[in-house]
């Protein structure tokens, strides 16, 4: 994702300084979020505190799959609208070791070892296995659970999670390790 970004802030950096400036103006109208984006804006930033989600840079998939940038933040946190294939809502918003630590997850590598990042789901979170970080449906061995609002610490060290509980099926009304012993377990803090 953060490349992704990195090559979309250039692309669109390169561009405004080729254009003429009738077609600056014409895109500076255009720039303005149609009703869709305006829409995904306010999802992603319904994920984290207000003062954060308004600085904060806001990304959503296209067509493709690709990450566009819908709103340039100034933070150093990026949001991310509701996914609506999934079963329910899951925004989310995260600081940039988080960024790393979720592009990792995606695309099945090892999260930066020493970084530990902040994620915020205020919003609620989707259904998810506690168990298998790339369960896509309930099944009878992923341990199928469903957690509210919460805000997550990722990519810390494992003798950090060892201090909390790592039930495969966890009370999510206090924190909990989700996929524990992977790669990607990290800690779930409930906000109620």
């Amino acid at each position: 994702m953060r490349n992704t970004l990195i090559a979309l802030t250039a692309v669109a950096a390169a561009l405004a300084a080729v254009s003429p400036p009738v077609a600056r103006a014409a895109d500076a109208a255009a720039a303005k979020p149609a009703a869709d984006d305006r829409k995904l804006i306010r999802s992603a930033m319904s994920a984290a505190p207000k003062k954060v989600a308004a600085g904060a840079t806001i990304v959503a998939a296209g067509a493709d799959g690709k990450m566009r940038v819908l709103r340039e933040g100034n933070n150093g946190f990026t949001c991310m609208p509701d996914n609506p294939a999934t079963p329910g809502p899951d925004p989310m918003c995260m600081d940039k070791a988080a960024l790393a630590w979720a592009e990792a997850w995606i695309n099945r590598q090892t999260p930066p070892a020493g970084k530990v990042g902040f994620m915020y789901m205020l919003a609620g979170g989707t259904d998810a296995s506690n168990t298998d970080p790339y369960a896509t449906k309930p099944a009878p061995d992923n341990h199928w659970v469903k957690t509210g609002p919460h805000v997550m610490v990722v990519g810390a060290d494992a003798s950090f999670y060892d201090m909390y509980p790592k039930s495969a099926t966890p009370d999510t009304a206090v924190p909990y390790v989700m996929w524990p012993g992977t790669p990607y377990q990290h800690l779930m803090v409930p906000v109620r």
